[in-house]
């Protein structure tokens, strides 16, 4: 599947794609909200700006991907790998990312207010100006 046929898919309705390979794709500000990206491969996908609200990424690969100022409230991200994904400035509220891969990845200035990051592997991990899960912005 290419991304023209997930974004055709998406505006007719349908939800589940999970397991698919969308790696080095352009998605740019896109509205994918409610989608299951189950296991897929989001590897170096451009993703920023996008509305990923409620999204399921569980076990998604997104190393190296642009999440920069994405709105990920409530995504399901447990166990994703976001080796050295951008998240500058994107929306994790309520997100789910037990057992998620963080190490390199950039949260400058994200929010992780109420996010669940129990067995994350954070390191490297940069959170400057970031809100945590408990409110408070890590300096």
């Amino acid at each position: 599947m290419d991304i023209d046929e997930l974004l055709w898919r998406y505006r007719s309705g349908e939800r589940n794609f999970k397991g698919a390979n969308l790696i080095g794709g352009y998605l740019y500000g896109v509205n994918l909200s409610g989608a299951n990206l189950q296991g897929a491969s989001l590897s170096e996908v451009d993703l920023s700006q996008a509305n990923l609200v409620g999204v399921n990424l569980r076990e998604a690969s997104l190393v190296r991907a642009n999440l920069t100022g994405a709105n990920l409230t409530g995504a399901n991200l447990n166990g994703a790998n976001l080796f050295e994904a951008k998240l500058t400035g994107a929306i994790l509220d309520g997100a789910h990312l037990k057992m998620a891969d963080l190490i390199d990845a950039d949260f400058t200035a994200a929010n992780l207010q109420g996010a669940n990051l129990y067995g994350a592997y954070l390191t490297g991990t940069m959170l400057y100006g970031a809100i945590m899960p408990d409110g408070i912005i890590h300096e």
